[in-house]
Order: C-alpha cells, then structure tokens, then sequence
C-alpha cells in the first residue's frame, strides 16, 4: 500500500464539524440506555461531597470513554470531537471526570459495584452474552498486580509478584458457549496475599451469577492461592462447586503416594500421540483420583472431604546419557481439589479451563487498565468498576452482532465496530448515520444498530 498522491499533494483541515470517530458507541449506550443504567446509577450511587454532581451523568462518560478505548483520564477527551455533541448529550471534560472520581470513597464504590452486578444481570437477560447459563457456567477468580511507578500511588506495594503496583481482584463469569464476563472486582493493596478479602468478593460474585440467570450447575475455579476453607464454604452455603488446585501440603502428597499405578488413565494431552496398534494415547500425561478429606487441623465439623484429581507429566531429564535407559520415572504431580459431579477426565479438563480468566485480565490490560489513572486509592477502585461496566457492555454489543464478535477480543470489538468513523446528517428532525462504504464488518454492526435500538424483545427481556 503506498500514498495515492505524491508527496505534498496532500492536505489536512480539522473542519468537519459533523464527523465522529466511534460511530459504533451509539447502539452500546442504547444497549446500555434500555438495560436502565443510567436508573440504576441514579437510584445507587450517591454523592453528595464537592464534585460528586450528577454522578450518574459522569459515570456514563466513563463509561463510554472505556468502551471507545480510553486508558486514562486525558482519553476521555476522545469523546469531545466533531458531532459527537450532536450524538450524545451531557459529555464531560477529562478535568471534571478527573475531580469526580477523587471524591469517590470506598462506600461509592461499592454502590458503584452494586451497579454493576445488576446491570450484568440485566444484560444476560436482554442479550445472548452468558448462552446456556441454566445449563453450566463457570465462575472463576484470580488476582493480578497492575505495575505502578513512583510513590504518588496510594496503595501500592511490593506483594507476592516482587513488582510496585496495585493488587486487583477479578471474579469471571463464563459457559462453555460464551465468554467470560466480569462479576465482580475489588482493588487492594500491592503488598496484600492473594486470598484476602477474597470469600467475601467470591459471595457477591456467586450472588450476581445466580442473578444473571446460572440456575444450573455452578462450578467455581480457582489456583492454590485459593484453597482455603473460606472459599470452598463461600462455594457450599450458595450450592456451587468448587475446583481448586490444591497446595502440596504433607497430606496431599501423602494421598497422592497411595495412587496405585494401575489407577493412572493416559489423557489426551497437547504433543499426545495416538497409538493405532495400542489404540491408546502415547503420552507423559496420566489422571488419577482419590478421596481426600482437606483442612483436617480445624474442628472436625470443618472438615471437606472431596474428589482429589491428580495430574501428572513425566519430567524429563536432559542429563540423561545418549543410549542410557533412566532406572526409575520422576513426575511432577498437579492436584485438584474438587466436588464437580463430572467423570474424572472431563473434571480435570473443566479445571484447566480456569486459565480463561487470564483473557479477561489481558482485556483489561489492554483496554482501561492500562494505567490506574488517579494518585487516590479509591479513585482507581472506581475506575476499577467503570471497566468491568464497559467489558461487560462491550460483550453484550458483541453478542448482539455475530457469532464471532460473541467470543472476540474487545479489543477485536473495538476496531471493528465501535470505533468505526462516521458523518452525522439530519433530516426531518432525525440524525443518520453515515458509514463508510465497503466496511468490511458492515453485517456485523447493522446488526448490532437494528437490535440495541429497536428490537423489541431486548425491551421485553429488561
């Protein structure tokens, strides 16, 4: 591809007063507008501190700030350009969003997460963004460090990563069919441990999932920075699941030692190789279970007993002599403590699916979390919440359009259908539209225009 024109021959003018760059944000705060949100952050979220007016107005330019791609609190000008004041009412200076969000305390922010949760459940209703889940879904929690630079941050720390930053705490919704979604956040400090406050955010988690229609079976996921009594007692008193790796505690390795050989089944696992003479799989992955009772140093009415699944893969030994046998395997073993009522292979393959929360965290690392934009703890545990509300907004728009954008990257959703450029025009006191020609996912976002702002089953459904 090269310039159509010579070098020089090319001019630009910044005139057009009608032009928008992110036409596609129209149907997602139509989407967002017919889920009630803006009700809902008028009901909720209550501010009455210096700044803190018209909450619900601002938090809505946060929003669609994030659903556009902005990362901080300067981006949010990308909203103050060409006709978008022709589009959309009530958009608001980066400065003015800034001020807002330092008067936010933890009390907002937990109104904010009240917001969040049900406005989830709402578009669950009104969209295909969690399909299936009266069925199956999946529930998954995990922690990341955000990196911060500088003693300015509140909050910031040296935790278990041995970076600076600040610890967020994410809770993912997801089914086999659907990808994942945000249930709930929380913001901590860098140097905190992973479990911390994390039954309590696992609760609101299990509440909101239930909410948004996981009438099924309800499995929660999560590594051994998780296995606690807490967690998987959070888990039962909400009739969920759990699948949690399992630290290897003496107890542990103890019921893994009594395993039998005859008990290991060979899986089909990534470099496996199918056998036809055997018909069997070829391969250093094995699974077995046990019964396992775990957290015995408590009273004995705390005590869990369960499913432990164990896998295990042959470690290698790049030592070894060309030609000379080694006398006995060695194998690294991954334990899973679980009550999934699935058959063991299928169980032990539900549990490596947890890495699909890791998605969401580079979502948002690539998207609103890219910076924590405020020196003020709480403020960047409101944006926090902000960018769970747009992931989630962003998600539904997805589903609305096309099977693929259904279980895109937001940032595939962004390119392809948010941030698509259009010229505004009016016409008997109706605006239209105007969108390139020969946009390559044109099907796609006359979709997601037709149902986010007249299909009336979305109405029926919210």
């Amino acid at each position: 591809m090269r310039l159509s024109h010579a070098r020089g021959a090319v001019s630009v003018r910044f005139d057009d007063p009608n032009l928008v760059s992110c036409a596609g944000l129209a149907p997602v705060l139509a989407l967002a507008a017919r889920c009630g949100l803006t009700t809902l952050l008028a009901e909720r979220v209550r501010i009455t501190a210096k700044g803190g007016a018209n909450a619900a107005a601002k938090i809505l330019v946060l929003v669609a700030g994030m659903v556009a791609g902005a990362d901080s609190i300067s981006d949010m000008g990308l909203l103050r350009h060409g006709g978008m004041g022709r589009l959309f009412h009530d958009v608001r200076a980066p400065s003015t969003l800034g001020t807002f969000l330092r008067v936010f305390t933890f009390g907002h922010v937990r109104q904010l997460d009240a917001v969040a949760a049900r406005l989830l459940a709402r578009l669950a209703r009104a969209t295909p963004i969690l399909a299936g889940a009266d069925q199956v879904a999946f529930l998954d929690i995990d922690d990341t460090v955000k990196v911060t630079y500088g003693y300015a941050k509140q909050g910031s720390g040296r935790g278990y990563s041995g970076v600076n930053g600040i610890n967020a705490l994410l809770a993912t919704l997801s089914t086999p069919i659907a990808a994942p979604v945000i249930a709930a956040t929380r913001l901590r400090q860098g140097a905190t441990n992973s479990v911390r406050g994390a039954a309590t955010l696992l609760a609101d988690a299990l509440a909101c999932a239930r909410r948004a229609g996981a009438g099924g079976l309800l499995v929660m996921r999560a590594d051994s920075a998780f296995y606690t009594h807490a967690i998987i007692a959070t888990c039962r008193r909400a009739g969920a699941r759990f699948s949690i790796t399992a630290r290897h505690t003496p107890t542990v390795t103890s019921a893994i030692a009594r395993i039998g050989e005859p008990d290991w089944t060979p899986i089909h696992y990534p470099h496996a190789i199918w056998d036809d003479e055997e018909q069997r799989w070829v391969s250093d992955a094995e699974v077995a279970e046990t019964e396992f009772t775990a957290f015995t140093g408590r009273r004995h009415g705390e005590h869990i007993t369960a499913r432990l699944i164990v896998r295990r893969v042959r470690r290698l030994n790049p030592a070894t002599t060309p030609g000379q046998s080694e006398m006995f395997a060695v194998y690294r073993y991954h334990a899973v403590f679980t009550d999934s009522p699935e058959p063991m292979i299928d169980a032990e393959a539900t549990h490596r699916d947890h890495a699909i929360i890791e998605q969401v965290i580079a979502d948002l690392k690539d998207s609103a979390l890219a910076h924590l934009p405020s020196g003020r703890f709480t403020a960047n545990a409101a944006w926090l919440v902000v960018a769970a509300i747009a992931h989630n907004l962003t998600r539904a728009a997805g589903a609305l359009a096309s099977a693929f954008h259904a279980r895109a990257r937001t940032a595939t959703i962004r390119t392809q259908l948010i941030n698509t450029p259009g010229r505004i025009a009016r016409s008997a006191n109706r605006l239209t539209l105007h969108l390139p020609r020969d946009w390559p996912w044109e099907p796609a976002l006359d979709e997601l225009f037709r149902r986010a702002l007249h299909d009336p089953m979305l109405a029926a459904a919210t």
